[in-house]
């Protein structure tokens, strides 16, 4: 259930049975050819796939998240640690105070970690909440379908290319991008990163079969729901 397809009284309703919800986490930041809301709308799609048939809402996508590096880019916007971290905690706090008690956060986005920290630090001050924190794309079962289709992946490469971040009337290169030195980039300014890294793929190929996509999706979203399932205490 999407929380902006509900209305308070069907919240309350729902809260009267079960106090599980899910809370997406994304970005607005370049991904090569791909959109720039690709870290919103992948996660915010995996949690619905995954809680729609168990009947748990999801709330909106927080679309902005932590991502100085790419500042040099149109359209990257990023907060800063301490605005993201008030932000998810008011968040969290907001969703305890109406009864939520058990929270997924799926994060599409490596930059959001630092909210890893805090929500540990939140359940700790909070005693008889759980707040499992989901990097989708790094799941042990979802990072091995990666590899097990190609292990050359990365931001803004295949394993991001799915048909809801394409682009219209967007070629894809036909090329596979050599993998950037991790190391070398952590060290640059935002208009040096940009400079070394170009058009924003890390590294692998732009684009692979929907068939490959799809075979890593069916699985990222199995294990979702497997959280909001079994994952609690």
């Amino acid at each position: 259930m999407k929380i902006s397809d509900m209305n308070w009284m069907q919240v309350e309703k729902y809260l009267e049975h079960d106090d599980r919800c899910v809370l997406p986490l994304g970005s607005t930041e370049q991904h090569a050819y791909l959109s720039l809301s690709v870290d919103s709308i992948l996660a915010e799609r995996i949690s619905l796939e995954a809680a729609v048939p168990l009947g748990i809402p999801v709330f909106p996508v927080l679309a902005y998240g932590i991502t100085p590096y790419f500042r040099a880019y149109p359209g990257s916007i990023s907060l800063r640690v301490g605005t993201y971290l008030s932000i998810v905690k008011d968040i969290l706090d907001g969703l305890l105070e109406q009864g939520f008690k058990r929270i997924l956060i799926v994060n599409g986005h490596g930059g959001n970690t630092p909210a890893q920290g805090l929500t540990g630090e939140w359940m700790a001050d909070h005693p008889g909440v759980q707040v499992m924190f989901h990097n989708w794309w790094r799941a042990p079962k979802t990072w091995q379908k990666v590899q097990e289709i190609d292990s050359v992946a990365s931001h803004a490469s295949w394993m991001e290319n799915f048909p809801w971040t394409r682009l219209e009337h967007i070629l894809m290169p036909e090329m596979q991008k050599p993998m950037a030195d991790f190391a070398r980039l952590n060290l640059l300014d935002p208009a040096k990163l940009r400079e070394n890294l170009g058009d924003g793929n890390y590294g692998g190929l732009y684009q692979r079969s929907d068939g490959d996509t799809q075979a890593l999706w069916d699985v990222a979203v199995t294990e979702t729901r497997d959280l909001l399932q079994d994952g609690w205490l």
